[in-house]
């Protein structure tokens, strides 16, 4: 008896049950995992564009972020965002921002956390005379909010 089309057969409905990733990821390919994505993106070039308003448009009202510091002066919140941004984008030049979104966890209560590794490179005239590059491993955490992914922690 001849079992190689029968193999044959059992690796084809294997393969056909495996999830499909995201061309380029190794994250399965989901409508929240791409809305997720779309948000990270947009994110990237608002930074990129020292964009305020797109960026507080991403985030949700319950923002809020302590900037890597136990200092509560330099927190980001919702309302804060607005005069925060403008101050900060006004300080540099040229940004570029690289993501590698390394992993995107769902969960069912509409929360969902972000791992992802970003290159920064900007220039800050008046302060410094190099450019300046910064790069690190991240979480973001977003909430699905009427049907939106926003951003409630990360920057």
């Amino acid at each position: 008896m001849n079992v190689r089309p029968l193999l044959v057969c059992a690796l084809l409905v294997f393969a056909a049950c495996t999830p499909r990733n995201i061309p380029g990821t190794q994250i399965a390919d989901t409508e929240d995992n791409r809305a997720i994505i779309n948000v990270m993106e947009r994110f990237r070039a608002a930074l990129e564009a020292r964009d305020a308003k797109a960026l507080q448009e991403l985030v949700s009202k319950s923002f809020r972020d302590n900037a890597g510091t136990e200092d509560p002066s330099d927190d980001l919140t919702y309302d804060n965002l607005p005069q925060a941004l403008p101050a900060l984008f006004a300080r540099i030049d040229s940004p570029r921002v690289t993501m590698d979104i390394r992993k995107v966890d769902v969960k069912q209560n509409g929360v969902a956390t972000v791992i992802y590794y970003w290159n920064a490179t900007w220039r800050a005239p008046g302060l410094l005379d190099k450019p300046q590059r910064d790069s690190e491993l991240e979480q973001m955490v977003l909430q699905k909010e009427d049907g939106k992914w926003r951003i409630v922690t990360g920057f």
